[in-house]
């Protein structure tokens, strides 16, 4: 039997990275590093309440405080690509490089925040930390989805914060995101008497060529600016090299900008795709999150951070936070373009920079403006 896993949560932020880097948890496989973040949050922290829902993690504060600010962040990974243990490369052309999978989407967000709940000794909000499972694999086994069900209570604040990649930018809101598969329904011949049948596949070249001529908005919401994008991701069709196919499918990915909703993004998307002999269907909706920056405890944070924010491409459970009404952004090291790459890696000075102005944060007067969730 392998000995338990001990983190030191007053570490380095990027040594506590490296320690959690190599514990493999990818989805569905998170239970050993779970158990080790418990034990951590339970003996080196003060004043938090802990518990375990499954491969999650969960502990606040209850200071009584007017202010209660969520860090939350996903314990699993991707499958591992060759790149457990990390590795550490000094003086590079990126400057202290920490590679290995995880670094950036996002155990070096799970280490800030780690870290802080440790060293952050007299907050100006109650803190809310929440470590979940299963964020990178299908939207029904989501972990936050999970304690949203059953652990409602745990989800209370003023403002949260994901710590997912973004460059040590705040990158407020998410696009929403929208699957439509496109079917199309034929007549199935022997290619040699190809004009007894009706090709499916050709009968989304109609479709396609909409696709190709599609103009997306660009939409500016609080000083972000998302862009939306309608594209083919996958088609399926095709029998045999000598038949006519008699049924053909695409897959097309609506991602809107937040100021639509699902509804309006699957009325858009359907009028775009729609035509003779298509059959259309949602296989997946998920709405976008408004920025929220306007709110008192996220202003706080962006006058923290410099003022550097910027619209979140891609969906993210912020979303999940703004259906809620809680303001939520992202914010975290590394460059979201590295995630799940084989040569994922996250600039040392990233991770430093993310917990300086996170400390800053926690500790600023100006968090005592908010609605006081945490006595909710």
């Amino acid at each position: 039997m392998s000995a338990p896993v001990v983190l030191d949560l007053h570490a380095d932020p990027i040594d506590l990275t490296a320690a959690l880097v190599d514990v493999p948890s990818v989805s569905r496989d998170e239970a050993t590093l779970a158990a080790a973040v418990e034990h951590a949050l339970r003996e080196q922290t003060t004043g938090f309440e802990v518990i375990r829902s499954g491969n999650a993690v969960l502990a606040r504060t209850h200071r009584g405080l007017p202010t209660r600010v969520i860090l939350a962040g996903h314990l699993d990974t991707v499958p591992i690509a060759d790149n457990v243990p990390s590795r550490r490369e000094r003086g590079g052309p990126e400057g202290d490089v920490l590679h290995g999978c995880g670094t950036v989407d996002m155990k070096s967000g799970d280490a800030v925040f780690l870290h802080l709940a440790a060293t952050v000794a007299d907050p100006a909000a109650d803190l809310t930390l929440i470590f979940y499972d299963c964020e990178e694999i299908e939207a029904t086994a989501n972990g936050l989805g999970r304690i949203e069900r059953e652990l409602p209570e745990w989800l209370a604040g003023d403002v949260a914060i994901l710590g997912e990649p973004s460059g040590g930018f705040i990158e407020a809101g998410c696009q929403g995101t929208l699957r439509i598969r496109v079917t199309t329904t034929g007549v199935r011949a022997h290619s040699a008497r190809s004009w007894l049948g009706d090709n499916a596949i050709h009968r989304l070249g109609a479709v396609l060529t909409r696709l190709a001529a599609y103009e997306p908005r660009t939409v500016d919401i609080d000083g972000c600016v998302y862009r939306e994008g309608l594209q083919a991701v996958r088609v399926v069709g095709g029998v045999a090299g000598n038949v006519v196919p008699d049924e053909a499918a695409l897959d097309v990915n609506f991602r809107f900008a937040p100021d639509r909703s699902v509804d309006d993004a699957v009325a858009h998307a359907s009028e775009v795709l729609a035509g003779d002999g298509v059959r259309l269907e949602v296989t997946d909706r998920s709405p976008g999150a408004l920025p929220g920056l306007a709110a008192p405890a996220a202003a706080a944070l962006v006058e923290a951070a410099g003022g550097r924010f910027r619209a979140k491409y891609g969906w993210t459970d912020v979303s999940r936070f703004s259906a809620l009404g809680i303001p939520a952004v992202n914010y975290g090291p590394g460059d979201p373009n590295l995630a799940h790459k084989r040569d994922e890696r996250v600039p040392t000075e990233q991770i430093t920079h993310v917990t300086d102005v996170l400390r800053r944060y926690l500790t600023t007067g100006h968090l005592t403006t908010g609605r006081g969730a945490s006595g909710r």
